[in-house]
């Protein structure tokens, strides 16, 4: 149980576990703030002062259209292609994210703030970030037809994307990669099992004395 004045909750979870739907609903049933990093980087592409120049700079190539739009698939294309460039591109995008994140806590006070990713518990930058990890789960079939609806994708799409998110393949492995306290929210069911699951689990935790 946490027992702090104020704490970061990491919220995360593989494709199809329904980590977004159970950020909302944290959201809605407490009012606790989430911070979508998956999302929120995207758009650090395109607002951030330096960020993309500096990518420019670090890979060698222009991820811009004629009208200086940052392109996504060109900075895609870019990674697949060359062994290292994510590598090079998360060192530069992390300290903008960790520091666009604390100014985002500042102008959204709360005892609880979400940080929601489905990435961040396999990045050593973020090791030992936060307070506690809540993970989302579902069996690998469950995740595999909400995936394959949610994104119109074939079987073949999902399972290829599902094969790069190793933490989530064998939930056994949690351990060797998270360094915080966890939790696993199961979601295999209705929402509204969902929805009693995450009750439970912010009453077992303390966090519903921190609103």
């Amino acid at each position: 149980m946490y027992s702090g004045r104020e704490m970061i909750l990491i919220l995360s979870g593989g494709i199809g576990s329904g980590k977004s739907v159970a950020a909302g609903m944290l959201n809605e049933m407490y009012g606790f703030p989430v911070y979508c990093a998956d999302r929120r980087v995207k758009e650090l592409y395109e607002v951030h002062p330096t960020l993309l120049g500096e990518i420019e700079r670090e890979l060698g190539c222009v991820l811009r259209d004629d009208r200086g739009r940052f392109v996504p698939s060109v900075l895609a294309r870019e990674i697949f292609a060359e062994g290292g460039a994510m590598e090079k591109v998360e060192a530069l995008v992390f300290p903008v994210l960790k520091e666009d994140f604390g100014k985002w806590m500042g102008e959204n006070p709360s005892g609880v703030h979400i940080f929601e990713s489905a990435t961040i518990l396999e990045k050593e930058f973020f090791r030992g970030f936060g307070d506690l990890v809540l993970i989302v789960t579902a069996p690998f079939e469950v995740r595999l037809a909400r995936a394959m609806e949610r994104d119109n994708a074939s079987e073949s799409q999902v399972r290829a994307r599902m094969r790069k998110q190793n933490i989530f393949m064998d939930i056994s492995q949690l351990e060797h990669h998270c360094e915080l306290p966890y939790v696993l929210c199961e979601n295999a069911g209705t929402k509204e099992e969902l929805r009693s699951n995450l009750a439970e689990i912010m009453v077992k935790q303390g966090l519903t004395k921190m609103l």
